[in-house]
């Protein structure tokens, strides 16, 4: 897929380039992003030149994972950064995301998720996007629920970082939880609670 880009009231979400190297490589000094994503510890010049310059443009390429840089909308500087990738189950795609210690706490993570779930289910045609995110990573799981994403419960080893495998917590936002029609009708299950 060509890359693009997405825009909300205040942010520009763009694909990653060079020039955003130094900026990707400062904010993921911060010691939260390296303890709660996949992002290599110690995190070198030469992974943020791995990330700009070869990953982020393959994911589009191959049309496996389509990373945005976020950043305000005035020109300002990169805010974070959020990927939506393919699941295996046709229709599925999951998201993730950091943000730039300065810049936490704006919604800006939040806007920018809400705006890429928006894309996926009209252009990619997703029917479920989930989130998932190490138990004890409440900022992440406070996005997700202001983004609108239901919460399905835990994982018990749902993830693998940094050799090693955590459990997770699990949420998934659907079509119609945006108001859009999904690509495939949904027949939820029935309320059981109610028959016992």
């Amino acid at each position: 897929m060509e890359p693009i880009g997405l825009s909300t009231e205040r942010l520009l979400m763009r694909t990653f380039a060079p020039e955003d190297t130094d900026a990707v490589y400062t904010a993921c000094q911060d010691p939260e992003i390296q303890r709660w994503t996949a992002v290599p510890s110690p995190y070198t010049r030469a992974d943020a030149e791995l990330f700009t310059r070869k990953l982020c443009p393959a994911g589009w390429q191959d049309d496996t994972m389509y990373n945005f840089a976020v950043q305000l909308r005035d020109g300002g500087p990169l805010v974070g950064a959020l990927g939506v990738s393919r699941c295996t189950l046709p229709g599925t795609y999951e998201v993730g995301f950091w943000t730039a210690r300065e810049h936490r706490g704006a919604g800006y993570t939040t806007e920018a998720a809400l705006a890429a779930a928006r894309w996926a289910f009209t252009d990619l045609a997703a029917d479920r996007i989930e989130w998932r995110a190490e138990i004890g990573n409440s900022p992440s799981r406070a996005v997700a629920l202001r983004a609108g994403f239901r919460m399905e419960g835990e994982q018990r080893s749902g993830l693998v970082n940094k050799g090693t495998r955590r459990d997770t917590w699990v949420g998934a936002l659907l079509p119609a939880d945006l108001g859009l029609p999904g690509a495939l009708p949904y027949l939820p299950a029935p309320d059981v609670s109610r028959a016992l």
